[in-house]
């Protein structure tokens, strides 16, 4: 088993564009003109040569591209007893789009029958580690999965099933600690435990979007970051777990903005994960001052190229910003990647692959004149 652990001094977010094999064979198989077995050989296919190259850039951390998802946190969620999906009439609101994803509720009790489809997946990517290189999962935070079924637009169904947040909040949980103590049984040992919930809490919209007020706003801060330190509190004590916060991230688009100030003492300083992915590639993400509340020698990794554009940055300025983090942590405390995965859902986002590369070259390269090879 590598021993490597996360983040690396040079990382990523975990999703990449999907090849447009893969994009055929999902269509395909859609409208029912290929099997799922089918289907698995173009994944496995897909994912086998996504790891080589992810090899040949020289990173040591690996993921399957989220290939088998059609995004990144509904599949999860739909896997698990008590939850149903079909597919949306309005979408979710981002910038410019709204992201056509299913909409997703409850339908009974949450929980988990038998194992996450996620294990058998994070199987097929742990079997091509080597010596230099470690598997991480991705997956939503708790917190999402609480936002999902107790936002407003999903409040009247959750109720007909739970009679209070508190009950619900056990069950998830419940059903997490199954979920990794499988993939810990697996042999998985990062975790990465993707949350757009700060981002839309620090967007002056967020009480609004929680149907709440400033001050509940808080409120939900706390419970948020309750129910993460809850699973990690609950999961083997070797594993290790980050967090990626997320501001939306669909076809270049995003769902929200704001800086970090307005949850920064929650999560920054309450937050019990080892590392924070973190967005700062645009002005929407606010100045560098809240890492200041970063508790403890929790890491950071700055998310400092973008992927929601094929403009490859300067790599001077991205070095300079690179100090200027570090005037409110110390440097050997502070990692580098893309801001966020490169298609959070199928659609992708809006460059190519070759874009795609050029960008985690740079990040590479960046890293080693700032941290050294």
């Amino acid at each position: 088993m590598s021993k490597l652990v996360t983040p690396c001094r040079y990382d990523f977010v975990g999703s990449f564009l999907r090849p447009n094999t893969l994009k055929k064979a999902r269509r395909q198989f859609d409208e029912g003109e290929i099997s799922y077995d089918e289907l698995k050989k173009v994944e496995d296919q897909a994912i086998t040569e996504l790891v080589q190259k992810t090899k040949e850039l020289g990173y040591h951390v690996i993921t399957d591209g989220e290939f088998r998802r059609a995004t990144w946190h509904l599949d999860f969620m739909w896997a698990f007893d008590g939850v149903g999906h079909t597919p949306t009439k309005t979408g979710l609101p981002f910038h410019g789009e709204a992201a056509m994803v299913d909409d997703t509720y409850l339908n009974g009790k949450v929980g988990i029958s038998g194992e996450h489809p996620f294990v058998e997946h994070f199987r097929f990517v742990k079997a091509l580690e080597d010596e230099n290189t470690v598997a991480k999962q991705t997956m939503p935070s708790p917190a999402q999965f609480l936002a999902q079924f107790t936002m407003p637009f999903n409040r009247e169904l959750t109720d007909k099933y739970y009679d209070t947040d508190e009950e619900l909040i056990r069950d998830i949980v419940k059903a997490y600690g199954k979920v990794l103590a499988d993939l810990y049984e697996a042999g998985c040992r990062n975790v990465q435990l993707d949350d757009c919930t700060w981002g839309m809490l620090a967007d002056k919209t967020g009480p609004m979007l929680y149907g709440t007020t400033a001050e509940g706003a808080v409120e939900v801060q706390k419970r948020h970051k309750d129910i993460n330190n809850q699973v990690i509190a609950n999961a083997p004590e070797d594993m290790i777990i980050n967090t990626h916060v997320c501001r939306g991230n669909f076809h270049s688009t995003y769902a929200n903005s704001g800086a970090y100030d307005p949850v920064a003492e929650v999560l920054f300083g309450e937050e019990n994960v080892n590392a924070y992915f973190l967005e700062f590639d645009d002005e929407r993400s606010g100045g560098f001052e809240p890492l200041a509340k970063v508790s403890g020698d929790k890491k950071v990794v700055l998310g400092l190229i973008t992927t929601k554009s094929p403009v490859l940055e300067d790599k001077a300025e991205v070095i300079d910003r690179i100090h200027e983090a570090e005037k409110y942590i110390p440097l050997d405390r502070l990692y580098l990647s893309p801001q966020c995965g490169f298609a959070s859902c199928e659609i992708g986002n809006k460059l190519t692959q070759e874009q795609q590369w050029a960008k985690l070259a740079l990040v590479k390269e960046v890293a080693e004149e700032v941290w050294g090879k």
